[in-house]
């Protein structure tokens, strides 16, 4: 069996200065004696803001590999929660630690109205942090639901720093599923069929050759008395076959 790597499937988606008070400047070892005179420096600045800010860890270094895991397409959730009673039942908390199916946030049109829903990044997987070993390797692939993993046969293919932070590094958590707050796409894509739904090239269909998301508005090669002609739409004109 041919070897592929989980990342080649997926993708087959301020300076301050001293203050001085009076004539008299104030040195940074008087702070404590001068009380509510004391002076601020750019150090403590920014030391004050380094050790508030906070520190930001990366999907990619908690323990374990993150796995591309195949299910049967449509049921992403219900293979979650299989996993997870397996996961339970057989004790192996301490090596599989997430089941994550990430989704991220895209604008749609209903009733001529802008929605924001969120949908799953890659429909038909999920991705699994584990550490690899026979055992685990079984739990996963005999949970009901799911068809295998992105790699070899008997060896999966961990995914790369890359691809877990490209994934999961800007998510947040919903109900236990990863969310990518990125901008929200628009939910069309260049090269992308779709049909007029409103206007005089109602039932129209085309191919989108233009997106403008600031006006949102597509332009679409629309084939007219068996021409193809640029028609300039709103998002909210058009559909998805």
């Amino acid at each position: 069996m041919e070897n592929i790597t989980a990342s080649e499937e997926l993708e087959d988606v301020a300076s301050q200065e001293q203050v001085g008070i009076g004539e008299e400047e104030v040195q940074p070892s008087d702070v404590d004696a001068q009380g509510d005179n004391a002076v601020v420096t750019e150090d403590d600045l920014i030391y004050e803001k380094e050790e508030k800010a906070p520190k930001i860890v990366s999907p990619y270094d908690r323990p374990g590999k993150w796995y591309v895991v195949h299910t049967q397409s449509g049921y992403e959730n219900k293979v979650q929660g299989n996993l997870a009673q397996r996961i339970q039942s057989m004790n192996k908390e301490d090596s599989i630690h997430e089941i994550v199916i990430p989704l991220e946030n895209v604008v749609e049109f209903k009733q001529g109205k802008r929605v924001e829903v969120q949908k799953k990044m890659f429909p038909g997987y999920i991705l699994v942090r584990c550490r690899m070993n026979d055992e685990v390797w079984n739990v996963i692939r005999n949970t009901p639901g799911i068809t295998g993993f992105v790699g070899s046969a008997n060896k999966p293919s961990p995914l790369p720093r890359k691809e877990v932070e490209s994934f999961l590094g800007s998510a947040g958590e919903v109900d236990g599923q990863a969310v990518k707050r990125a901008k929200p796409r628009m939910g069309y894509e260049q090269g992308e069929t779709v049909r007029v739904k409103e206007g005089p090239f109602a039932d129209f269909s085309g191919e989108i050759i233009e997106i403008n998301e600031d006006q949102l508005k597509l332009k679409v090669l629309v084939n007219i008395f068996g021409r193809e002609t640029p028609v300039e739409l709103e998002f909210a004109q058009v559909a998805k076959l």
